[in-house]
């Protein structure tokens, strides 16, 4: 009870930040050496090739940051990424999380037809997703970059927070997907990997 009670303050501290935090400024070389064990999943430079593994690249430092403790302390439940975070502190994961914020994503290889396009930009408008995720997708605060990430990735993603099977503190993901059908899903996920992930 005392580590929940902890984590949602700590949880509650990171909704309202809006300037970094002391530390935040990677030490790269010291974040090369924690980061080397991310590389097999989450690629070189944070940039997965694996559809399945999210990029890290360009992500909102405080949204890996926060990943990170949810990991640690067993609000989101993947074996591997509990025995990463397990022994790793604030500090560790603030510096982690800062030098992924600094990395350049790839940009999708292929593109869109423009009624592909249309369509998923519809489907953006109508859910409204850039209203948390910014115009573009790219992210902000705790709020994860989604331009140009893996399709693969992002479908399950909506689907997990449709199912109530992923972690949503405040319930607006989970909200959110209720009205999309297995096709919004599949149309907005092929789209939205393909938006151009650098702000």
């Amino acid at each position: 009870m005392t580590t929940l009670l902890t984590f949602i303050g700590v949880l509650s501290a990171l909704a309202v930040l809006s300037t970094p935090l002391p530390g935040w400024a990677a030490d790269d070389a010291a974040s090369q050496q924690q980061t080397a064990v991310c590389i097999p999943c989450h690629g070189a430079n944070g940039n997965s090739t694996d559809p399945a593994v999210p990029s890290l690249a360009a992500q909102p430092r405080l949204y890996t940051y926060y990943q990170l403790l949810m990991f640690r302390e067993g609000q989101r439940v993947n074996p591997q990424m509990a025995a990463v975070t397990a022994n790793l502190s604030n500090t560790e994961m603030q510096e982690i999380a800062a030098y992924y914020a600094k990395q350049t994503p790839v940009v999708a290889a292929d593109s869109l037809n423009p009624a592909q396009a249309e369509v998923g930009q519809n489907l953006v408008q109508t859910y409204y997703c850039d209203s948390c995720h910014l115009p573009g997708l790219v992210g902000q605060k705790q709020i994860p970059r989604l331009a140009g990430q893996h399709e693969v990735y992002l479908a399950a993603q909506m689907r997990a927070f449709k199912a109530q099977k992923r972690t949503d503190m405040d319930g607006t993901m989970t909200v959110a997907m209720q009205p999309l059908s297995e096709e919004d899903i599949a149309l907005l996920a092929r789209y939205i990997a393909h938006l151009n992930p650098s702000p």
